[in-house]
Formats: C-alpha cells, structure tokens, sequence
C-alpha cells in the first residue's frame, strides 16, 4: 500500500472513531458541558430501576470518561466478564470490549469517583 492509500485509511479510521461518540445534536456533539441534571435524569429513567442505580453508581461512560451517562441518550448496557458496564453510546463499545479488564477496572474507578463526590455533596 503507498503512502497516500495508508493516510486516507488512517485518515477514515480516525474520524470513524471520533464519530461515534457524537450527540443527536450537533451542538452539544462530544461535549458534556450542556448536560443537565434533568436531561440526564429523562434519559436515565427510561432505564430499568435497577440498571438507574448502576448507571448512578458508575456516572461516566466507561470509554468517553468525559461523558456522563445519559449525556449521549440512554446509557448503553454491555456485559463484559459477566459484569454490567454502561457506556454513552454505541460508538463506545468496540473500544469497551477490545480491552474487557481495562474496562472493568476504568469502572470500578468510575464508581470510586461518584461515591466521592457524592460523599462531598452530603
């Protein structure tokens, strides 16, 4: 392959990947600046009451740290190792299954993270 057919593949493959975390609305796309609590709690309540509270416990996609679940739509629910992970969005979870222990331990410090600052805030 030449060098010009090696950089539009590497070119395409970069902005696929940068792709999938983009918001149904392009003016919030990859931003979790304009998040509110009530935006995510809409989103967050179409889920079942026991995937909200681990959505609750872990707070952030497991990939797109920046990205607070519900920020992006519903959370995503995958299993990895037999254990619940949730993600901002489909475009996430390649990325989650391609390395299933980094995942499971970027959750668990995930889920550290929110008990602190839920500590903070009582």
């Amino acid at each position: 392959m030449n060098r010009f057919a090696t950089f539009i593949v590497i070119a395409f493959l970069t902005a696929a990947t940068l792709a999938g975390c983009g918001s149904k609305d392009p003016s919030r796309a990859g931003s979790a600046v304009n998040e509110t609590p009530d935006e995510l709690a809409v989103e967050r309540a179409k889920l079942s009451a026991a995937d909200r509270a681990l959505v609750e416990a872990q707070e952030w996609c497991a990939v797109n740290t920046d990205g607070r679940l519900g920020s992006m739509g519903v959370p995503l629910k995958i299993d990895i190792k037999g254990q619940p992970v949730f993600l901002c969005c489909k475009g996430c979870k390649r990325k989650a299954e391609s390395d299933p222990d980094g995942t499971l331990a970027k959750v668990e410090e995930l889920k550290a993270k929110a008990r602190s600052t839920k500590e903070v805030k009582n």
